[in-house]
Formats: C-alpha cells, structure tokens, sequence
C-alpha cells in the first residue's frame, strides 16, 4: 500500500476501499417491472442546487477507494483513479463519470455503490434539458464542465446488474434523463468534499 495516492495525503480522509473483483451479485439483479416502478417512485432530483454523497477512485483489480475529500485537478483529475494515468477513449472529455445516487442505489439493489465504477455520486438532475454540454458546476473549491461524451451502460454494466437494468436504464424513450450518467472535466482545480453543495453555474 506504500504507493496508494491516498496514503501520501492526495486524497482526503478515508471512509472505505473496497477490494474484489468488480462483479454483479446475480440474485439482487431486478427484473424490469420492479426496475420501472422503482425509477417512477424516485423524488425529482433538485436543479439548481443539489449535492455531492459519494467520492470515488478506481484502482487496479477492481479496487475502489472511496476518500472523504480530494484535490480534483486538470492534469489528474481524481488522484488514484486509473483514468487519470490510462487514456479515455474521449480524452479530457471522459475525465470524470457523475451519476444520480438514487439511480444508483435503486440499479444496485444493495449491492456497493462503487460497484458501477463513476467518481461522483450526486443528488442532482443530470438530464439534458438541466445541464446541457458545456455547463458549469461548482463543487466545493472546483469546478467542473459538462462534456459531450455520451456515457452509455455496456457489457460490465450488463455483468455486474443485470441485462434489464441496462435495457431500461439505456432506453432511447430515457436516454435525455441520463440515467447512466455524465463526463464531465475539471477546468479549475479545487477540493471537493462528500456533503458539499453543487451549484449549477448558468449562463448570464
């Protein structure tokens, strides 16, 4: 652990790093039904003004460290996240993945949040019509850009929840709600915290 990011002070205090092979618990996969009743009964996320519950970093061999706060900056985005060294297929546009905890811990249905593989969880609408490509969003000492990457569901989404979860989540008649999720990039490098406000910066 002497070369963990997180042990040399880049990362804040830790609340859990979870190891193990990042596959899907098959019995808690659910069904399309329950997964479509589950999506109708989740509470309007907040547009304006919503927040940050999960911080995450993925490491190699599936593992996750999830850090009470970090130093997110341009050059490294989210330190001990492999992306940050390994090329995205999107470059700087696939720097950070952010989706809505809500849809998380519905798709995940116990399962470790972390399992899904994004940096932020959030408490926010993420859907087109709120946070078009190129908006801003402030975020403790940072703030981040929303890129045009479409960040689609795929095989290790299939694998770790289920192949309805990934035909509703990605359903063309959803794909403008985002429910996957969002790139965004970091274009002023700041400390974010878990519990910090995120402020939809909008134009004018």
């Amino acid at each position: 652990m002497d070369d963990n990011p997180a042990e040399q002070g880049e990362l804040g205090d830790l609340d859990d790093v979870y190891k193990g092979a990042p596959r899907g618990d098959a019995p808690r996969h659910l069904g399309s039904a329950a997964l479509a009743d589950g999506l109708a009964s989740l509470k309007t996320p907040p547009g304006d003004t919503g927040r940050l519950d999960h911080v995450i970093a993925r490491g190699e061999d599936g593992v996750r460290i999830e850090p009470r706060s970090a130093r997110l900056t341009a050059e490294r985005s989210l330190p001990g996240d492999r992306w940050t060294e390994a090329s995205c297929k999107y470059g700087l546009d696939g720097q950070l993945t952010m989706m809505r905890t809500d849809v998380g811990e519905l798709v995940a249905n116990g399962q470790p949040l972390s399992l899904f593989g994004d940096n932020l969880l959030v408490d926010l609408d993420l859907s087109a019509d709120n946070l078009p490509t190129g908006t801003r969003l402030r975020i403790g000492g940072c703030e981040l850009v929303v890129t045009p990457a479409p960040h689609n569901g795929c095989k290790k989404y299939r694998a770790r929840f289920g192949l309805d979860a990934l035909k509703i989540i990605g359903h063309k008649s959803r794909r403008g709600t985002r429910l996957r999720g969002i790139y965004v990039r970091v274009v002023e490098a700041g400390e974010v915290t878990v519990g910090d406000a995120i402020v939809v910066v909008r134009p004018g």
